[in-house]
């Protein structure tokens, strides 16, 4: 009916208006504020649901550094200085988390500063230090950038990276720990951009 795709037009125009971020509910109420909408809630949900307009999930955010712990912290060996001369110089790391179909996952990653390929990686549903490690024994068995190479590892604080288990490795592969500063992302900005 004509009445129909009035009011269909009218909600289109403001769920555009509202970034597609708008449910029903919302809608309804800017209808009643906006237009003096004098229906129903129930005669909105049907139509913008016929209409295939579903408002988009806000992003749940997982906070992934812990830097609140007692472990040591390295000194920042970058300072924002982001360049390599040949691969296996300077790895970055960084964890984030994905959406799966199994529900959200962590994902360490390790990245060659001088190739910007992710070298090393490892995915589990906790936050661990084994999941960083993991990372890096991959990164270490593709790449074997030889011990003792002066390879620097930069990450941020996190007390996974920190962890005593993780020093132990990097000290076994006779890498140099590098931490960004406190709450700086743009300490590990070439990381942060690959995960974006």
């Amino acid at each position: 009916t004509l009445d129909a795709q009035r009011l269909l037009f009218q909600i289109k125009t403001l769920f555009s208006q509202y970034q597609r971020r708008y449910g029903a509910p919302r809608i309804y109420r800017e209808m009643m504020e906006q237009y003096g909408y004098d229906g129903s809630l129930a005669r909105v949900k049907p139509l913008m649901r016929q209409a295939g307009l579903r408002a988009k999930a806000k992003r749940k955010f997982k906070a992934t550094t812990d830097s609140n712990h007692a472990h040591p912290i390295a000194t920042n060996l970058l300072g924002q200085q982001f360049q390599a001369a040949r691969p296996n110089q300077i790895w970055l790391s960084d964890l984030t988390y994905i959406r799966t179909q199994e529900g959200w996952l962590y994902l360490a990653g390790v990245l060659d500063l001088y190739t910007r390929e992710i070298v090393g990686w490892a995915m589990g549903s906790r936050m661990t230090q084994q999941l960083v490690v993991d990372a890096l024994r991959m990164a270490w068995f593709r790449k074997h950038p030889g011990k003792h190479t002066g390879l620097v590892f930069h990450s941020d604080r996190g007390s996974q990276y920190a962890s005593l288990a993780f020093r132990n490795v990097l000290k076994d592969y006779g890498m140099v720990q590098s931490m960004s500063g406190t709450g700086n992302c743009y300490d590990n900005a070439p990381m942060e951009s690959f995960w974006h």
